[in-house]
């Protein structure tokens, strides 16, 4: 210590301590959560807490809410413990499928919408509305934690069961294991963990209410009882290669000759449909596209029939529907689930053979919502203005530079697809008779379908099509044609402000005519921008980068049929008739 004047003191700098390892002690660092295996934490969940996660298939929905209650589970799996698979397993019997908490909240809303007592819904059973195994998403013991929340994340569930790959469920995983296992006993229980976590947190004020909504949200809260509109624009372009009598595999096969332009050699299909029936203020849209798979001509069968009967199918079912419609006080939206549902039967009753993958979408101008189904590897993405300044970081585009961006124009959603393997989608299908059983079999039906609801907002644009756009032309890009198309009509200036916009919005004014009339102008563009990636060899497609990461060499376009419908959502007084 060294004095520097009447009471004031420096204090010599102590002494380092010497590194643990030099005391012959060793600290082994904690693993991250998201590196952790996930038979740990059901090894730690299971050491802690064992819970029967089975439930009988004959279990009424009454019955299983009480199990579910009492034993804390927000997942079940559904066995048929009177069929002995495995004498030397602890849990005996057939794993059947699976139930969750959230299905019977479900079943009881659903029952309540029908006008039945919560008697009889409570006296319906398990195996009536489980989740058949062949639908039932599962991890493995060996993947981590964070693999698992990927999987739960993307496919949108809260508990996901274990397979090991001798085919036995060693469990059920959640968010709460998930969470726990960064946890000891002595973090979550004791007097000091509830002093230094819940202490002061119970109990909440009298005079406790709700937080206005954010600022940044005010247009969009005006403009929620106000029905929004959508413009339409279509576009399509076949495989370069295609001529009348087939498809040439590269550019030297197909030899100098021009490509091709004639629509009618693509195996897509698409239609788009606008119920003339409907309330004062309620507009609905749908609209569908299709991809016939193309090695049915193998087997001497045109590929193109079977993806336009299909769509052609769905736009029949929807005009009867609307015109069975005329006469009613309330116009009932079809659901896209239902429609496909419809049309796949109405093909297989014309014994037209082949298969397609497809995908529909319906647009409620009141409720803000676009409703879709999918199956296979089309599918929607919806791009919205998001300024960064509010926006979570999800949302942000954390590559360029803030002050370096143009735009906030976003991707805010894509659609899932169903694959059975790269480059291998599932699909509907007819070959003149059923496969049941055959789960090798790539063919599908409507209870497979991908089925999702989205918020749409005014100034969206949504993008539906076949994979011949999205094989070739990355979103991020897809978003600067949008962008691009936006300025050049004066829907966005050249700073990407969005504030300017939403206070033309707010006086009324839109762009009419330039809104209703340009939407095609953005479909042509990204077909034609399609079409010309696919046949580049300079640069990797999206195609080409998802088959090198499957051990595929390809390098280059992936030229194919390409199906584009452009939906782009507007204000009233700027939306033009199909």
């Amino acid at each position: 210590m060294q004095r520097l004047g009447p009471g004031l003191v420096r204090l010599r700098r102590p002494l380092a301590a010497p590194p643990l390892r030099a005391l012959g002690s060793s600290i082994e660092k904690k693993p991250r959560l998201s590196n952790v295996k996930i038979s740990d934490v059901l090894q730690r969940k299971h050491t802690e807490r064992w819970v029967d996660s089975t439930i009988c298939y004959s279990t009424t929905v009454g019955e299983a809410t009480q199990i579910v209650i009492e034993r804390g589970l927000s997942g079940l799996m559904v066995v048929d413990k009177s069929t002995n698979i495995n004498s030397e397993t602890h849990q005996k019997g057939k794993v059947l499928g699976m139930m969750t908490s959230r299905d019977l909240l479900r079943r009881f809303s659903k029952g309540r919408l029908e006008g039945r007592s919560f008697d009889e819904v409570g006296g319906e059973r398990v195996e009536d509305f489980m989740t058949p195994l062949n639908k039932v998403v599962y991890g493995r013991p060996e993947e981590t934690v964070g693999q698992a929340r990927d999987v739960m994340a993307k496919v949108g569930i809260k508990c996901l069961p274990i397979m090991s790959k001798e085919g036995r469920v060693e469990g059920i995983l959640t968010a709460r294991d998930m969470t726990d296992y960064g946890l000891d006993a002595k973090d979550k229980g004791g007097k000091e963990a509830f002093l230094n976590s819940i202490s002061g947190r119970v109990g909440m004020s009298e005079h406790a209410s709700m937080a206005d909504p954010p600022s940044f949200m005010a247009y969009e809260l005006n403009a929620m009882n106000k029905p929004l509109y959508v413009n339409v624009g279509t576009d399509a372009m076949p495989h370069p290669f295609k001529t009348e009598s087939g498809v040439a595999g590269n550019k030297r096969l197909h030899g100098p000759g021009d490509y091709a332009t004639d629509c009618d050699l693509s195996e897509d299909a698409m239609f788009t449909f606008r119920p003339e029936n409907t309330t004062s203020n309620k507009e609905l849209t749908y609209a569908g596209v299709g991809d016939g798979v193309g090695s049915w001509r193998e087997y001497g069968v045109d590929p193109r029939l079977f993806s336009r009967a299909l769509m052609g199918a769905c736009e029949d079912y929807l005009k009867e529907m609307d015109e069975a419609s005329k006469f009613d006080d309330v116009v009932i939206p079809v659901k896209p689930n239902e429609i496909l549902a419809q049309a796949h039967q109405r093909v297989k009753d014309m014994d037209v053979i082949g298969s397609s993958t497809a995908c529909v979408m319906l647009f409620d101008n009141e409720a803000h919502q676009i409703h879709f189904s999918n199956l296979g590897d089309s599918g929607i993405i919806v791009l919205r203005h998001i300024d960064s300044d509010v926006a979570g970081v999800l949302k942000r585009d954390r590559v360029t530079k803030r002050e370096e961006r143009k735009s906030d124009l976003r991707v805010n959603f894509v659609s899932q697809q169903q694959l059975k393997s790269f480059n291998h989608p599932y699909q509907f299908g007819w070959t003149g008779k059923e496969n049941e059983g055959d789960k090798s079999s790539s063919f599908k039906d409507a209870s497979d379908l991908c089925t999702s609801s989205i918020h749409i907002r005014r100034g969206d644009i949504v993008i539906m099509a076949t994979d011949g756009l999205f094989d070739n032309v990355d979103v991020d890009d897809i978003c600067s044609i949008v962008l691009q198309w936006e300025i050049a009509n004066g829907f966005i200036d050249d700073s990407g402000d969005i504030a300017l916009r939403e206070k033309r919005w707010g006086k009324g004014e839109g762009k009419g005519y330039k809104e209703g009339y340009t939407v095609e102008d953005l479909a042509e563009e990204l077909t034609s921008v399609a079409r010309d990636r696919s046949l580049r060899d300079d640069i990797d497609s999206p195609f080409a980068i998802l088959a090198k990461e499957n051990d595929i060499m390809w390098s280059g376009g992936m030229p194919d049929d390409c199906s584009i419908v452009v939906l782009h959502v507007v204000g009233e007084g700027s939306q033009l008739a199909l």
